[in-house]
């Protein structure tokens, strides 16, 4: 086996994460406003507390939901913010 002196990466690894976390948030909202709740009202409690229970689990949206870090949300959730918002 030949031997090369460049580094190999993988370019998409935050890409995907970023696509992963866009759709965990998607289908939790669509899930507690299914059932009724106040989706923001929901995540804010769970970004806060780390407490699951905040959310439902309706459609698999408390096992969803905690695949992801809670900071990698909050993150996602200010990127979007910016994005549409202050640019």
């Amino acid at each position: 086996m030949q031997r090369s002196n460049n580094t190999q990466y993988f370019t998409n690894i935050q890409k995907d994460k970023d696509k992963i976390v866009k759709e965990v948030i998607a289908r939790v909202y669509d899930a507690l406003d299914e059932k009724g709740y106040n989706p923001v009202n929901q995540f804010v409690g769970y970004i806060m507390s780390g407490d699951p229970t905040y959310i439902t689990s309706h459609k698999g949206a408390r096992s969803l939901i905690m695949k992801v870090e809670r900071d990698e949300i909050l993150e996602e959730l200010f990127k979007s913010y910016i994005d549409n918002n202050l640019k």
